[in-house]
Formats: C-alpha cells, structure tokens, sequence
C-alpha cells in the first residue's frame, strides 16, 4: 500500500489560474502532494480541492481608522477575506502551507501545518506603492508589522530577486532564496529579424508605469523599427489616453493583452522585447519581471533600461541592449544604435540560455525549499 501525499495548502489572495507564479506552484507540485487551493476564482487544474474566496471580497482593503490608531491585529483580523477564511481552512489539517505574499502568512500560521509555513514574496511587501505618501505613511508600517512579527516565523522564504533578497536579509533578518519569475521552456528555434526590426512589449497598463517613454522613443528614432504593445487594462483610463497618444501611428500599435499560454507564440513573431521602467518605487527598481523570461522563451533579443537585475542578466549573457538611462532621449539613442546583425546575434544568445531560464528549471528552489522543512518529531 502506498504511503499518502502529504497535505500542502497553496494560499493566495489572487486569482490562481491568471496569476502567472502561483499557477507554477500549483503545477509542480500537483503530482507530489495532496494539493489544495485557496483563491479567487474556480480551481486550478488538477488539484484535491478548492476553497474560493468571494469575488466581492476585496482583500486589499483595509480598515483606515484602525490603520491611523495603528492597532494592526485588528487591521489584519477585519480584513473581508482574512474574517471570511477564519474557519473555512482546517486547522491541524495541511503538512505544508505555501503563503503567497505577506499578507497571507498569518492566517496560514493560525493553521498550524505540521512542518510549517512557506512564505513566497512577490514584492518587497513594505515599498510596493512608495509613492504616495499616504501609502508610506498609513500602510507601509502595516506591512512591517506583518513581515517582522509572522514572515520572520515562517520555515523558509522565497522572492523573486536578488536585490528584494538582500533588502529582506538587511531590514528583516529573513534569508529568501531566489525563484525568478521564469516561463515554461518552449522548444523554438530563433526567427529571423525582421525589416523593419519589429519591437514587443507586453504587461500592465499602469501611469506610474510611463509606457509613453517606449512610444515616444519609437515615433522619435532614427531606425527602422516598430513597437507592439499588448496591454491589460489595469488603468482603463491611462489605456485610453495612450491609444489616443498613439493613434494613427505608422510605426506603434496597441493590442489588447493574449492569454498567457499564448504569449509566447505571439511574441514569437517580433524580433526585440522592450521595457524600460523608470525607477519610481524600490521594486520598480530590481523588477526582474515574467515578460523578461517571456521575452527569452520567444527567443527575442531584449532591450531595457538599467535596472539592475534585468540589465545584469542582459549584460552577462549578451542578450541586448541596456540604455544609459530611463528617459525617452536615453532609449532613443538605443534605437539609434539597433543593428540587425547584432539584433540576430542577440536572439541566439537568448535561445542559449532558454533552458537554464525556464520555469521548469527554476522553480526546483520551491522544491528544494519544501523538502528541506524538517518533519516535526514524532512524540
């Protein structure tokens, strides 16, 4: 008789079957545990069970006269999602919870899975909207209760860069190993350039984004390029204005965003993936986004502003451009410079290393992290 799956709880406050890096998870270990969800919105394939959190719930809103008296347990404890789960999840149930972010992580240790809680932290938690000041002032303390009173109690951590690690290590004390927002490996060979070069972007529509430095770096170059963008409509109203600011373009064409399985095919078809993020906020700063690994899965060259992490991995593997800064003059001097020899050489460099940055490579950290929990003694 084989011995049972242990009981693993994947707990996030997203939509698990659109949330790129949670869907991992739920993919990988699927077939070594006795797997639960818990999200918005129906069951990920291929999972034991499913416990859906109302649509009508909004779990990032929270109580603003607690929130200015700064009682933050009964912030956490009136919040719709976290008071809604309160006895819907069971205690002394689960082996293992996987806590995605930190607002999860202290209704998962109120569970008290027998080898503990994992903590995956998609963003440096206390820096995610940094600036707005309200934001710094009323809800940043927030997230550093949270992170120094239960992320600093769970088995073991995750993020998704080196630089939100080090920051971790340095405010927190919280050693995270590093599981980048990898895509699956897809079997393609690089096509050739294109004339003109054809540039891809695809992502969140976000103002604080500032998509219009790619747009307008595009229309103002001197090379022969031109830029698709694949957007979701995050901020309808920034989506509107950038259609408009487009309109008519011969060279930038707005689309509306494709399925993430499809993505990759769709990009496919360009030659370079572009993002240059002006660095507004701590993790717009080491952002080493999924487009990224999107990007090199298509088999793309790519070109982004200096951003760290992103312009390290560039840099070390040859795999395009990084600008000078994050202006639209800087990128336009980029595009200026584009060879198609070059853009070629790039797209092979990125085919080297699509095996190495493929989901099913990286995401052996979550693997190793679970495994290296130790069972409670017996007794």
């Amino acid at each position: 008789m084989s011995a049972a799956r242990p009981r693993l709880l994947i707990l996030s406050f997203s939509d698990i079957r659109s949330d790129a890096r949670v869907l991992r998870q739920v993919r990988l270990f699927r077939d070594d545990y006795e797997l639960t969800t818990c999200g918005y919105g129906e069951a990920p394939e291929g999972v034991a069970g499913h416990v859906r959190i109302p649509d009508e719930l909004v779990h990032w809103h929270k109580d603003r006269s607690l929130l200015l008296q700064r009682r933050y347990a009964a912030v956490y404890r009136t919040n719709a999602v976290v008071a809604h789960l309160e006895g819907r999840l069971p205690k002394d149930h689960f082996d293992l919870v996987l806590a995605d972010d930190a607002d999860t992580v202290p209704l998962a240790l109120t569970l008290r899975p027998r080898r503990g809680v994992h903590a995956d932290l998609h963003e440096y938690a206390t820096r995610q909207n940094e600036e707005s000041w309200r934001w710094r002032w009323f809800v940043a303390p927030y997230y550093r209760w949270l992170v120094r009173n239960f992320v600093t109690r769970a088995a073991s951590v995750s993020t998704v860069g080196a630089g939100l690690a080090a920051e971790y290590r340095r405010e927190f004390g919280i050693d995270a190993r590093v599981v980048v927002n990898a895509a699956p490996f897809r079997d393609a060979e690089p096509g050739p350039v294109g004339d003109p070069v054809r540039l891809v972007h695809s992502g969140l529509a976000r103002r604080n984004r500032q998509l219009e430095v790619m747009t307008d770096a595009v229309e103002r170059t001197t090379a022969d390029v031109t830029l698709d963008l694949y957007l979701m409509p995050n901020d309808p109203a920034y989506l509107a204005e950038l259609k408009e600011r487009t309109a008519g373009s011969a060279r930038v064409t707005v689309h509306d965003p494709v399925p993430h399985d499809r993505l990759a095919q769709t990009l496919s078809a360009y030659d370079l993936g572009v993002f240059v993020l002006p660095p507004l906020t701590f993790n717009y700063r080491w952002t080493l986004p999924n487009k990224f690994f999107d990007f090199v899965q298509a088999r793309l060259g790519i070109l982004v502003g200096p951003s760290p992490e992103m312009a390290g991995l560039v840099r070390e593997h040859g795999l395009g451009a990084v600008t000078d800064g994050f202006a639209t003059e800087d990128l336009v001097r980029a595009l200026d410079r584009l060879d198609p020899a070059e853009v070629a050489a790039w797209k092979r460099a990125s085919h080297a290393v699509a095996a190495r940055f493929s989901a099913e490579e990286q995401v052996q950290g979550w693997t190793r992290a679970l495994e290296e929990i130790p069972a409670p003694r017996a007794g």
